[in-house]
């Protein structure tokens, strides 16, 4: 696994609150998988990172084979190649050989129930365009905004090849690897466990969510990346926050032409930190070494870089939160 632009500490040498995730990343899924360890420079994103993930796809008594077709099928839509490679795998862990293989193919799931999900999952790319709104779950719901932040952190950090020459796309692969981790699939999980990893303060659930953990881990990660944006003016905040809502989930077909327009004429200081928020948002596997180097001249913290990544990653994830309505959950 190669991390694009740094690369992490050893988990055996993280210590404070990276070292009571990585225990609970251990205990109960794959370890201190590349996704986390890429958080842990910044490790109030790392923890509501694990909690929310942890609230809302493993523990709690949902489906656990609709929320991975889920996570599949947000991740396909968000063109996150590591994350539908990781999420069949964990299919097939599940015992889905069939459902892992579709999803792998990028077909359409035979069963209709399925196939509804999926389309749902896909369609929250661009929540206006689409009238989407959640009937599901709270942990379904929960899962599905997970992985819209998720998807871009491993899109910007991170390489898409699991295994070296993109192995991991071998239904042989595939299938052995899930076998692996079989037994730590379908172990249950109790929800809440992880609340104590993040600060819930004042911030006060969403409606969607009920009094289920996965509405406190959501509020705690937006309230963790939102404050990213603490590292741009207002101006380019207001630009982040403006572009999410008008283009709507739309994959620019061009991101370096489309994102100079955006910034063009914003101050110079802010200039390459909106770009970086901004690519994060909407197509984070065209961040380049140069953006990052650029940013770096002001900002050497490998910290302020997940930051920043997790405020463009949120702001797009809430922008797809905004659109559920109480009423139907």
């Amino acid at each position: 696994m190669t991390y694009r632009f740094f690369t992490p500490a050893k988990a055996s040498a993280a210590a404070g609150l990276t070292a009571a995730v990585y225990r609970q990343l251990r205990d109960e899924f794959l370890g201190p998988v590349p996704t986390f360890q890429a958080l842990s420079a910044a490790p109030e994103v790392l923890a509501a990172t694990w909690t929310l993930m942890r609230e809302a796809l493993l523990a709690g008594d949902a489906s656990r084979v609709d929320r991975e077709l889920v996570a599949s099928a947000v991740s396909r839509a968000n063109r996150c190649r590591f994350c539908v490679d990781a999420h069949v795998m964990l299919l097939h862990a599940l015992g889905e050989h069939g459902l892992a293989e579709v999803i792998a193919r990028g077909e359409t799931p035979p069963e209709p129930r399925h196939a509804e999900l999926a389309a749902w999952a896909e369609a929250s790319r661009s929540p206006v365009a689409a009238d989407w709104d959640s009937p599901h779950r709270p942990e379904v719901t929960g899962t599905l905004l997970a992985f819209h932040f998720i998807n871009r952190i491993v899109s910007a950090l991170l390489d898409p090849d699991l295994l070296p020459g993109g192995l991991q796309r071998s239904p042989v692969v595939r299938s052995v690897g899930g076998r692996l981790y079989a037994r730590t699939a379908r172990e249950p999980k109790e929800p809440g466990r992880s609340l104590s990893l993040v600060d819930s303060g004042p911030v006060a659930p969403p409606g969607w969510a009920g009094d289920s953990p996965v509405g406190v881990a959501y509020a705690s990660l937006r309230e963790v990346a939102m404050h990213g944006g603490e590292l741009l003016g207002d101006v380019a905040r207001r630009t982040v926050t403006a572009t999410v809502r008008w283009e709507d989930g739309r994959h620019p077909a061009e991101p370096a032409e489309w994102v100079a327009d955006l910034v063009r004429d914003l101050p110079d200081t802010d200039r390459v930190g909106t770009r970086i928020a901004l690519l994060a948002a909407f197509a984070p596997s065209a961040i380049r070494t140069g953006d990052v180097a650029r940013w770096r001249l002001s900002h050497p913290d490998d910290a302020d870089l997940v930051r920043l990544v997790a405020y463009g990653a949120i702001a797009a994830t809430d922008h797809v939160a905004q659109a559920l309505s109480p009423a139907h959950l």
